[in-house]
């Protein structure tokens, strides 16, 4: 009988260890110390706690010091033992660490899965499970930038594309004009026309206005109009319109078919008029989405025409001074294949962008830039994510600035989650990058400390970066714009410091943030906070055990130390009392060293003093504050040989 109440005594206390050991673990995670983390973790692991959270979090400490081999190994143990039970984030990076590993095979079995449970996550659009190398080189964005995107306001649940900014108006092609009673067979929308709306730069925001018709009674129809380009004097506008006759009536080829046609107008006062269809028109082909050269003497449009590659090809023609225009040439194979090449624009850099179904891409239509214009033999290059996905994205336009560092501009896309059949979107992948630089000092001293370790932690607790300090104890990273960030200082001997850093979009801006580590020894003693105990009791609360693993770390780095443990009391209480109440916290807090494997010999002793060593005048009948009570209540670790 004895015996078995002494094994269930032994399970409850081992039971009640691991539980306290992995609340510790728990505070290290929380506090960015990964290592210190993977070590309690794996300890709870050996006395039997395989918990989901035990072995999630191993996997986070490795994912989140980008060791990919590890973080899969305990995300596979979690995933085989729990399954369903495991939240599907752990599934997410589980298939990251695989990627990055190069296992796209399995990565894509394990995409499979998570496309299932989480088919509304974002991180699956586009996804293509037949060609997962593809889907993993595309669907990255790059490391250095940030893109926001924005689905912009004026958008409606009809179609609304192609954007394009000149003297502060923004010009779009939509299909919300309800008051035509006339529907577009294709889609069962009322007919396109062409819109602007005001837009107007306030600090860090865009304010757009309200959309309206452009010149109605000259550009647009009962039919369709789109897609435009203006020269960069403003006098000049391209559009596409329906192959419309002079009485407003659409013309059919023999086959039934309404094709597309370029126009061009003029500014005449505040209006546009003059419209002339261009003569490289016809009535047996489309002819569309015009696009103008950066120095406005080429102009680039799309045509089905005879001799193309593919559907519909990008052509250009010369514009001369005479009013007169070169005879289309096709763009030729860099550009087009045997599907369709479509919407495409030149930017200020004479960069060549356009949309293709063709070309290498998550699904319909992508944006793809070339320079096609500086180099004929230039290959085109996908955009990749956030501009592509996995529907159709098309209608690129960059503004055009004076700033480097300008990246800004507009394209449509059918993706889900939009306002309407089509939508325009804003993008800014303006390069903003920042400075967090620092000196790391001795908090007692103020001397610099050369050779410390600084980590940069992203807001999920990431370790982005690691790097150590110079001779002159310095440290710098360099941070995205925008972002919330954790720079964690530590060394041998010293107690970790952190600063966290928010920063803001001031391009090339410097964040100073100096660590100041406390050092552990101090003369003849390890120099700790202070070890809290509850109300009468000895036993080790998770703080406590905190602040002991400094004792331990520091044991460990010279393995020939010896120390002595004194723990004292305030004067309340009884004097004996506090003498035993003292020396049972003096040796739990003992015992709580040799269990994290501090080997006996090297604790020569360890004694309670209650309260004959007061360090005021609060001894018995003294009236004092709390704080000068808490002066007394105290342990002390001394150095007895190093």
């Amino acid at each position: 009988m004895m015996k078995t109440k002494t094994l269930i005594l032994f399970f409850v206390l081992s039971s009640t260890f691991m539980i306290a050991q992995e609340k510790l673990a728990d505070k290290f995670f929380g506090n960015y110390n990964y290592v210190k983390a993977t070590e309690l973790y794996k300890e709870v692991l050996k006395k039997g706690d395989t918990s989901a959270h035990v072995l999630t979090r191993l996997g986070d400490c490795y994912y989140n010091n980008s060791k990919p081999e590890d973080a899969a190994h305990w995300y596979k143990k979690a995933l085989q033992k729990y399954d369903n039970d495991v939240n599907p984030e752990y599934i997410y990076k589980y298939i990251q660490s695989l990627r990055s590993l190069g296992n796209y095979s399995e990565a894509n079995e394990w995409m499979k899965k998570f496309t299932q449970i989480q088919n509304n996550d974002t991180r699956v659009k586009g996804y293509d499970p037949e060609n997962i190398s593809k889907y993993n080189e595309l669907a990255k964005t790059e490391k250095d930038r940030v893109v926001k995107l924005v689905n912009l306001p004026f958008n409606s649940k009809f179609s609304d594309f192609g954007s394009f900014i000149h003297n502060n108006q923004l010009y779009f092609a939509s299909s919300r004009n309800t008051d035509e009673d006339k529907l577009y067979g294709w889609n069962q929308e009322p007919f396109l026309d062409i819109y602007k709306v005001s837009v107007e730069k306030k600090e860090d925001s865009i304010i757009y206005g309200s959309a309206d018709f452009i010149n109605a009674e000259k550009i647009n129809t009962d039919y369709h109009e789109a897609s435009i380009a203006i020269t960069k004097d403003g006098k000049t506008m391209y559009f596409t319109r329906d192959n419309v006759s002079k009485k407003n009536k659409v013309k059919y080829d023999k086959k039934g078919t309404t094709h597309l046609k370029l126009y061009k107008a003029k500014l005449v006062g505040e209006a546009w008029a003059d419209i002339e269809e261009l003569p490289f028109n016809d009535d047996v082909f489309s002819t569309g989405h015009p696009a103008l050269s950066s120095d406005d003497k080429t102009l680039y449009f799309v045509s089905d025409r005879d001799g193309g590659l593919g559907q519909t090809d990008i052509y250009k023609v010369d514009i001369n001074d005479n009013n007169t225009y070169s005879e289309p040439v096709n763009l030729g194979e860099q550009i087009n294949t045997e599907g369709r090449e479509m919407f495409p624009f030149v930017s200020q850099d004479s960069t060549f962008y356009f949309s293709s179904d063709g070309h290498l891409n998550l699904g319909f239509l992508d944006i793809f830039k070339s320079d096609i214009i500086k180099d004929e033999n230039a290959q085109p290059e996908n955009l990749g994510a956030p501009y592509n996905s996995g529907f159709d994205d098309f209608a690129f336009f960059m503004n055009p600035s004076e700033e480097e560092n300008d990246k800004t501009g507009y394209f449509s896309s059918n993706r889900p989650d939009g306002q309407g059949s089509d939508d325009i979107y804003s993008f800014d992948a303006s390069i903003c990058l920042q400075t967090i630089k620092g000196i790391v000092r001795n908090l007692n001293t103020n001397d610099i400390i050369p050779g410390a370790s600084v980590k940069l932690i992203n807001e999920v607790g990431k370790v982005l970066e690691e790097l150590e300090t110079n001779e002159k104890g310095e440290y710098e990273f360099t941070v995205d714009c925008n972002k919330n960030y954790t720079v964690l200082g530590s060394k041998e001997d010293y107690k970790d410091d952190l600063k966290k850093v928010a920063t803001d979009n001031e391009h090339e801006k410097i964040t100073e943030a100096d660590l100041y580590l406390e050092p552990l020894i101090n003369d003849n003693q390890i120099v700790i906070n202070p070890i809290f105990f509850d109300f009468d009791k000895s036993n080790i609360r998770t703080d406590a055990q905190y602040e002991l693993e400094n004792i331990v770390d520091v044991m460990r780095a010279h393995p020939n130390m010896v120390i002595k443990i004194e723990a004292h009391t305030d004067s309340r209480g009884r004097d004996a009392y506090n003498m035993k109440l003292s020396d049972r916290r003096a040796k739990s807090t003992r015992d709580y060293i040799l269990s994290r494997g501090i080997s006996p010999e090297r604790i020569e002793s360890a004694i309670g003093y209650g309260e004959s060593q007061l360090l005021n005048k609060c001894s018995n009948g003294v009236k004092c504050t709390e704080e000068e009570h808490q002066l007394n209540r105290r342990s002390y670790f001394y150095i007895l040989k190093e």
